[in-house]
């Protein structure tokens, strides 16, 4: 195949898993409508609770009444969480065309486009890789639905044609740094949904409808978001404490630079080593802790797009949409205009 063919299969694998996610967000949105008004089993001796694969309780009467809209909702669960795998394999197509569409072939973040078409496909595919392991099925819609606007945002206003890597990317310490940045990433992202959640559920819990009263108990989302975040936080140490300086070294002859993108991934790491060090040391479990989590995923998505929007000084400015490359005679440095 051609560069212009990679190319184009590209896009349309973007466009169609861009569809298949909006399928699948439709079919958990039903899911969750068809459980609107059946009530959360609440402790009564004539009420049994019904566990949907994937953490979702219903309640069923004492002749199991509700067994029919039981086996609608697995269903529809079920199918909802198929089109989402689905569209992850179509969201890989659309990453793999991208990184062979070049000359040469290269990894596929080398503008804001695509860091965000791979940041969203690590979001659901860490999403689907969990899914039965944490039980996560209350997290569904939400997932799909941030998936899916982050995509349109990026295929609406980040597109930019496929380019040639500038120098500074050209590392292969460059693919180990991103690659385990953005799996830090997506670890922590659903980290900040769960908690997200546990303070909504927090301010809810007499419920007995609707999708807040069938979220998992609030220590159980606790539990889960502290999962996420135990399990992001040493890889993120890793691509920003390790791998990170050894690149910005082969790039730049310095391993810290005070560029606006270190500062913030380093104010990340401190805010999310609080986080662990507070819940290890001092108890924070719950409010305290969910407020910190979303502080962190904050500092993160900031780092992530706002740095390339509000920095004129960033050295990471080809993370931005560029349209061809020159050299910076007075400093050295090689930046995108």
């Amino acid at each position: 195949m051609t560069d212009v063919q990679w190319e184009s299969l590209s896009n349309w694998a973007v466009a169609a898993c861009g569809i298949v996610y909006f399928l699948a967000l439709l079919v958990h949105l039903a899911e969750w409508a068809s459980l609107r008004k059946v009530p959360v089993a609440a402790g009564a001796a004539s009420v049994a609770s019904v566990d949907i694969p994937g953490g979702v309780a219903v309640a069923t009467g004492p002749g199991g009444e509700d067994d029919g809209q039981v086996r609608r909702t697995e269903f529809l669960g079920r199918l909802g969480y198929l089109l989402t795998g689905l569209a992850v394999g179509i969201h890989l197509v659309g990453l793999v065309g991208r990184g062979m569409a070049a000359d040469p072939d290269r990894v596929p973040w080398g503008n804001m486009y695509e860091f965000t078409l791979t940041g969203t496909f690590v979001v659901a595919a860490l999403y689907v890789g969990l899914y039965h392991r944490l039980r996560l099925a209350w997290m569904a819609p939400i997932v799909v639905a941030f998936v899916l606007s982050v995509l349109m945002v990026a295929v609406i206003w980040l597109y930019s044609p496929v380019a040639p890597l500038t120098e500074a990317l050209s590392s292969y310490w460059l693919v180990i740094h991103v690659v385990s940045a953005i799996i830090a990433t997506g670890a922590f992202t659903l980290g900040g949904i769960t908690s997200a959640l546990y303070l909504v559920k927090e301010r809810a819990p007499a419920r007995e409808s609707g999708y807040v009263a069938r979220l998992p108990k609030l220590e159980v989302l606790d539990r889960v978001s502290y999962r996420l975040h135990a399990f992001g936080f040493p890889v993120w140490t890793f691509a920003v404490l390790i791998t990170g300086p050894i690149w910005a070294h082969q790039a730049w002859s310095s391993y810290w630079n005070w560029d606006p993108k270190e500062v913030w991934a380093f104010i990340t790491w401190v805010v999310y080593a609080a986080y662990l060090h507070a819940r290890t040391t001092a108890g924070w479990k719950g409010r305290n802790a969910a407020i910190l989590a979303l502080v962190g995923v904050a500092t993160l998505w900031f780092n992530f797009i706002g740095i390339n929007y509000f920095s004129t000084t960033s050295q990471h400015s080809y993370a931005g949409a560029p349209a061809f490359e020159t050299p910076d005679v007075d400093s050295g440095v090689l930046t995108v205009e």
